[in-house]
């Protein structure tokens, strides 16, 4: 039983715990708080000085399928060498014991250092904090060492182009291509910075937050739909096609069909945008998937095909009899061969790659009602993809044009449009038939407030789903018994695919050229309820004329590793 002495005792104990509490809180008020700025000042100066700006900007992430999180882009630490020239009694002297240490361009630094009447000059930027040591034990009068920050990207070239960099655009430190600029008002972090440590939210100006957070500046970290691993593998891929077959450019992307999450996206040449500043040729810094536009060949049939399905004119069995050509409008149409195989059925034209046979749909169709479903395809306009300078393709040919040029259009040339827009255009066949919204940030976490998922909801539907369950049917019978020869087939997984190879048209207009070849190729697997599709292009390789010799290998490759990494069940 409690007597009247021991609950006497146990509140004085409470109130002994409450007023230790107290204290400690108030003793981190203090330090974080009112004297935060006096530590901090006192920590940098050991090393002399700060900036009286620190750079700093929010993070991009890569994701991984643990849903860990990488570092794309994030902020590095470290120190710049100033001298004052006013303080330097001998140059050479000082130059001598540095470049020991550092490597110093000799005329550059004498002729900063005969600047007497100039009491900054910079010498290095970004010094690690061991080589600021050893250059702040020579104690040398005249120089000094300013802490500093700056955007690193610790996978260096990997997805340079979608993560674009940080650079100078007048006076301003701004993002430059890529996510770096299409969510530099998130990235960016102004004078004004909301308070982002606890006892800072807890007893700085309720108003002066609320007055901040109503510009347009919210500030946070971006989260990629990007899986690490998923975008090395892309990469490396990328870069065995371009060196096998010295390719002018190669690219390619893997993206969720049902969703339009991008889980690998990238491109050769590429950069490191650590050193994006000792690039010469600075095209590399675009992202051609996005920004430039191609006649993208036979995987167009693809398309054709599932329009023709769709509009009821065709089926898999379904036949045509082909002479190998056609004349329309005074221009001759051939297959890829000149050859002509009698009576085929459509599915033949699929496993065959026969532009008769493409055109034979097209024509069944009806031509405006084929240039309709190509529209609402897409092919006529942006993706909306969140990376900047989206490119509009080159379609105009299909208004009012002349029957010959909806037959090209049909088997993929004569008109052109970027990779991310045909790519979109083929996940219809994939996801039942609607159009998706590509995206490449899943999430941002905001400094204040709560994280925004970014919900992308599918667009409106093309095809019908029985649509995209014959066409998926039709392409995996392609991988089964035509691809290769049906060498690639796969005993377990179900893998729709088509390759497309296309002339390259020359830049003056006067037509294509007869040994320079533009090759694509697309796939999607399980083929039924498909998780990942496929896109991969290389530009004029050199002694190859088809695509499905460059580009079947790399995609069989990705297939088996994606299928191991995500541990997909079976569907055969």
């Amino acid at each position: 039983m409690l007597t009247q002495t021991s609950i006497q005792r146990a509140w004085i104990l409470y109130a002994g715990v409450v007023i230790v509490a107290l204290l400690l809180v108030s003793q981190l008020f203090l330090v974080q708080i009112v004297n935060g700025e006096k530590y901090t000042k006192e920590a940098q100066e050991q090393y002399v000085g700060v900036r009286s700006t620190i750079f700093d900007r929010g993070t991009i992430y890569f994701s991984q399928k643990n849903e860990a999180l990488i570092s794309a882009a994030t902020l590095k630490s470290g120190f710049s060498l100033i001298i004052n020239p006013s303080k330097i009694e001998n140059a050479e002297e000082v130059y001598k014991k540095l470049s020991e240490l550092v490597e110093i361009d000799k005329k550059v630094f004498l002729s900063r250092a005969e600047k007497v009447n100039d009491p900054h000059e910079e010498i290095l930027r970004q010094l690690d904090k061991e080589t600021a040591q050893a250059i702040q034990n020579l104690n040398l009068e005249g120089v000094m060492l300013v802490r500093e920050q700056w955007r690193f990207y610790p996978a260096g070239s990997l997805a340079s182009q979608t993560l674009g960099f940080v650079g100078y655009k007048g006076n301003t430190l701004s993002g430059r291509y890529g996510l770096e600029r299409t969510y530099n008002d998130i990235l960016q972090r102004g004078e004004n910075k909301l308070p982002v440590n606890f006892f800072a939210e807890l007893f700085s100006n309720l108003s002066k937050i609320i007055q901040t957070n109503t510009k347009n500046t919210r500030e946070g970290d971006i989260i990629t739909t990007l899986e690490f691993s998923t975008q090395d593998t892309l990469e490396k891929e990328l870069e065995e096609i371009k060196n096998k077959w010295n390719a002018d450019g190669v690219g390619g992307l893997i993206i969720n069909p049902q969703t339009g999450a991008i889980y690998a996206l990238g491109n050769l040449p590429n950069f490191n945008p650590n050193s994006f500043n000792t690039v010469s040729d600075q095209s590399v810094f675009s992202n051609p998937l996005v920004e430039n536009v191609y006649e993208m060949g036979s995987i167009v049939k693809s398309l054709t095909m599932a329009i023709g399905l769709d509009a009821g004119v065709v089926s898999s069995d379904s036949t045509y009899y082909d002479k190998g050509y056609l004349w329309l409008d005074g221009k001759k149409i051939q297959n890829y061969d000149g050859r002509g195989r009698g009576t085929t059925t459509m599915q033949n034209v699929l496993n065959k790659s026969l532009n008769t046979g493409a055109v034979h749909v097209m024509r069944e169709v009806g031509k405006e009602t084929f240039r309709d479903y190509m529209y609402d395809l897409g092919i006529n306009q942006k993706t909306n993809i969140d990376l900047p300078n989206e490119t509009k393709g080159l379609t105009s040919n299909l208004i009012n044009g002349k029957e010959v040029d909806y037959a090209t259009a049909s088997f993929g040339q004569g008109f052109a449009v970027s990779p991310i827009v045909i790519t979109r255009a083929l996940c219809a066949l994939a996801n039942g038939g609607y159009l998706i919204t590509p995206h490449v940030v899943s999430e941002i976490n905001y400094d204040i407030g709560f994280p925004q998922k970014i919900e992308v909801q599918k667009g409106k539907q093309i095809l019908k789903k029985q649509t995209s369950e014959k066409i998926s049917r039709m392409l995996v019978e392609v991988v089964d018994t035509a691809l290769l020869n049906g060498s690639v087939k796969n005993e377990k997984y179900s893998v729709a695919a088509k390759t497309g190879t296309a002339q390259m048209a020359k830049q003056d207009g006067s037509g294509y050229y007869d040994d320079r070849y533009f090759h694509s190729f697309f796939g999607y697997f399980p083929a039924y309820d498909p998780k990942f599709l496929v896109f991969l292009y290389v530009t004029n390789p050199k002694g190859v004329q088809y695509a499905s010799e460059t580009l079947t290998k790399p995609f069989i490759n990705i297939t088996k590793f994606l299928i191991n990494y995500y541990a997909i069940p079976p569907d055969r």
